[in-house]
């Protein structure tokens, strides 16, 4: 698996230059060298390249914009799974017109973080009725701070909030296939949900998992390591050998087997820090520790670094 460190990739990546060479920095100081992630995120969403991954049964994903972006065509018109950074728009809207000539009509929002719900705005300007859970909404509809950016998120336009929520499971059939929409508990956010496409097998994760890389918990917002965990095993149940899997970031198309590796990295992880945390290390000592050493190579090159993700642990054991 290959991770490029493009310009999207170097604005999330922030927080490795300013921890490399250094040891652990406060978010606070690190965005403070680096000055604000999301603003760069944006900036650099700009003149992001948009890849367009062709799936099974008239999915696609696009990636480059924030999270991992599906679509589902067909005579019901396009169905959007997340909506990716505005910047992107030109290339999003591009790559979609390439997969057919039908109207955008639906959104679904895996979660509410701007990476994956930047886009609501526009894409409600296209005809698309946004669906999500409950707790989207309700963040995107008001003033957020998420802590380990650094960042006061104001409240969205109201086109931007979705029109119809869920606080359970429920279910569309749209396009010859039925979208089963499951709610986490608190993982990633307090605002996840899963959106399996039944017939052909297809799972979009969101954020709870990142495919060959460490991922972002917002404790701001309710995430967890547990719940991360809790998620993993709630994916594991639903898939087979045969499902393919859309992480919320990294390698868009993956597998079972790939996602049985993410949750033993979060299981091992957690359980390292956990032992060192109840010797009574303190998180500088932690970090020191290396509880994720095993894993670095392939997980600790890209967004979030063994120094970042050994935190966000120790904050939630």
């Amino acid at each position: 698996m290959h991770h490029h460190l493009t310009r999207r990739g170097f604005c999330l990546c922030c927080t490795a230059a300013a921890v490399a060479g250094r040891g652990w920095l406060s978010p606070a100081e690190a965005w403070a060298e680096a000055a604000s992630i999301v603003d760069r995120m944006r900036a650099a969403a700009a003149d992001a390249e948009i890849t367009v991954h062709r799936l099974r049964g008239n999915v696609a994903v696009l990636e480059g914009s924030g999270g991992n972006i599906a679509v589902l065509t067909g005579a019901d018109g396009k169905v959007f799974v997340d909506a990716g950074i505005t910047a992107t728009r030109p290339r999003i809207q591009a790559a979609a017109d390439g997969l057919g000539p039908e109207p955008i009509t639906h959104l679904v929002n895996t979660h509410w973080h701007f990476d994956h719900a930047d886009g609501n705005e526009w894409l409600a300007g296209e005809g698309a009725a946004i669906l999500a859970h409950a707790n989207t909404a309700k963040h995107l509809a008001s003033a957020q701070r998420v802590e380990d950016w650094n960042f006061d998120f104001p409240p969205a336009p109201p086109a931007a909030i979705p029109s119809e929520t869920f606080t359970g499971d429920t279910s569309r059939a749209l396009n010859g296939t039925i979208l089963a929409l499951t709610s986490y508990a608190p993982a990633h956010t307090d605002s996840d949900i899963a959106v399996r496409f039944v017939e052909p097998d297809i799972l979009h994760t969101g954020d709870t998992y990142w495919n060959g890389i460490y991922p972002f918990i917002d404790y701001s917002t309710g995430g967890s390591i547990d719940g991360m965990i809790a998620a993993a095993d709630a994916n594991l149940a639903t898939t087979s050998e045969a499902t393919i899997v859309i992480p919320g970031h990294g390698n868009p198309v993956s597998n079972r087997a790939e996602l049985a590796v993410f949750r033993e990295m979060l299981v091992a992880t957690r359980e390292a820090v956990a032992a060192l945390k109840a010797e009574g290390r303190s998180l500088a000592e932690t970090i020191a520790a290396r509880p994720t050493a095993p894993f670095d190579a392939k997980w600790g090159q890209f967004v979030i670094t063994p120094d970042f993700f050994t935190r966000l642990v120790f904050e939630g054991v």
